[in-house]
């Protein structure tokens, strides 16, 4: 293990500086590994890696959902600085990219969400009545992966979605929902958190796509999805079944006049199991513009720095971070800080090891993955086709959000004390942020890309920042730009994991399974 003193930070910054040799005249290099390493840790810089987020966001990608021509160009944007620096390709057929299927819906404008009001009372005429309209993205979000059309038809309230015949469990029995709008809420209602082992008995039913097929099962014909409202490309597609996520404003206006709650319904489910499912009397109007590409490709971009030990160089040290965002629906989601702050993390870090010319003894792999955001695709499809053994991937450091806030968190760092102890001591030495790290059961439906390489048997931890709360709510929406990024957590994280990288490197193990 190389022993980087603190003490030596300036020594080695004044050394690098130094330069009075005549023209035409070259010095031997007397740096030692230490001031080399120090070297390229300096060369990571807050102000490249926003130029990076604000590239990664902007309107020329499109919002990167995977398969698109605006994640294709970031993936070869991505790709001309492994290439710069001289990262090796180890994708498919000596390119950098492993290619694997991947549908996706494309939504346009001309989408619409409103509840039609009846108009009763005195010299009111039997067809009229009022509509009330909702605001995009405040109070509803097209589904990302709807059928393309419009359904007018009563709503009917079902609960979480489930038919569990093995549990005692059906929220569609009794119900006619055919060729109406189905109000389903997200997840199951057993906590994997407070009940886990009871949880894991209901976990097929918190699919987004179990939810939407058994909808459709059922003869439904469009779908209001409690859930944000936020954009979300994980779900099935099933041509003329028009759905869309609302949030609070439309849930209560669907409630109102029924005599319930969705407060008080939703506690009553959890607490007896029993479902609540009614008829709403309410109409509803769902319009969604999309086209649906089956064809489509993901791509992950896999770049690889080859370990210098010929003993310890068939291990690999993955760095990793998904490089696609939710797209447009319609309008562009940018994903600055989910996730194009990890991505620019983690190139800074792959330029830094690139560059060094102490070089890593062990391998590091650095992974753009793609379609994280359409079930967390990308990595799935590399557990299954490593380029490395799994066997031999010493550890997964994966991102999402590094980018905003002033404290560093460590999932599934509690998990894996081995290696979280050196991220403590890169942090200690040289950053001085405060970190925490938290455990990962790891039970619920996959939401980041970690969960693909635990569930295989491979250590991981994802790396993020918290601590400045965002001026409104960004997740999966428009507001996720640039502008909210915090340039020095990024640097800060990027230092810390390159310094810990090395200090691994050198081990002669890495005990790190559980």
């Amino acid at each position: 293990m190389r022993k980087l003193k603190p003490a030596a930070l300036a020594f080695a910054a004044a050394l690098m500086v130094q330069s009075f040799l005549p023209a035409g005249q070259n010095a031997p290099d007397k740096r030692t590994d230490e001031q080399k390493v120090l070297a390229a840790y300096h060369s990571i810089s807050s102000h490249a890696l926003l130029g990076y987020v604000e590239e990664l966001s902007s309107g020329k990608y499109a919002g990167r959902l995977t398969g698109t021509p605006g994640y294709n160009a970031s993936a070869e944007w991505l790709i001309s600085f492994f290439k710069k620096w001289g990262i090796k390709p180890a994708g498919d057929k000596g390119t950098y990219l492993q290619a694997f299927p991947n549908p996706y819906t494309l939504v346009f404008k001309g989408d619409d969400a409103y509840l039609r009001i009846p108009v009763k009372g005195p010299g009111a005429k039997k067809a009229e009545e009022i509509r009330k309209f909702y605001k995009y993205e405040d109070e509803y979000i097209p589904g990302a992966t709807s059928g393309s059309g419009e359904v007018t038809a009563e709503v009917i309230y079902v609960g979480y979605g489930i038919t569990a015949p093995e549990l005692g469990y059906d929220e569609y029995q009794g119900l006619d929902v055919k060729g109406k709008i189905v109000l389903m809420e997200r997840e199951v209602p057993i906590s994997p958190e407070e009940n886990p082992d009871l949880f894991k008995k209901w976990r097929p039913y918190s699919f987004h796509q179990y939810k939407l097929e058994n909808a459709v099962a059922h003869g439904a014909r469009g779908m209001i999805y409690n859930y944000g409202p936020i954009t979300n490309p994980n779900n099935s597609y099933r041509e003329g079944f028009i759905y869309t996520h609302v949030g609070d404003a439309v849930v209560e206006d669907i409630f109102a006049g029924t005599g319930r709650t969705p407060k008080d319904t939703m506690e009553k489910i959890q607490k007896t199991l029993k479902p609540r499912s009614f008829d709403t009397g309410k109409i509803f109007t769902l319009k969604n513009v999309t086209e649906h590409h089956p064809e489509g490709i993901g791509t992950n971009i896999i770049g690889l720095v080859e370990g210098s030990d010929q003993a310890l160089k068939d291990e690999v040290i993955i760095v990793g971070a998904h490089l696609d965002g939710v797209g447009s629906c319609p309008e562009i989601m940018p994903g600055a800080n989910d996730n194009g702050s990890a991505v620019a993390v983690m190139m800074g870090v792959a330029e830094a090891l690139a560059k060094l010319e102490v070089k890593t003894k062990r391998s590091v792999m650095f992974i753009a993955f793609g379609a994280e955001e359409q079930g967390v695709a990308g990595s799935d499809y590399y557990v299954e086709h490593p380029v490395m053994p799994l066997e031999k991937t010493s550890v997964l450091i994966n991102m999402e959000g590094p980018g905003r806030g002033d404290k560093i968190s460590v999932l599934a760092g509690k998990d894996f004390p081995g290696f979280y102890a050196f991220l403590e001591r890169a942090n200690g030495t040289y950053v001085h942020r405060e970190m925490s790290a938290d455990s990962f059961a790891n039970i619920a439906r996959p939401r980041q890309d970690t969960a693909r390489f635990l569930w295989k048997g491979v250590p991981g931890v994802t790396v993020g920042a918290y601590g400045i709360p965002d001026p409104y709510e960004t997740y999966h929406n428009t507001r996720d730009d640039a502008t909210l990024i915090t340039p020095e957590i990024m640097e800060d994280i990027a230092q810390m994991l390159f310094m810990a990288i090395v200090d691994m490197s050198d081990e002669a193990k890495l005990p790190f399974r559980n």
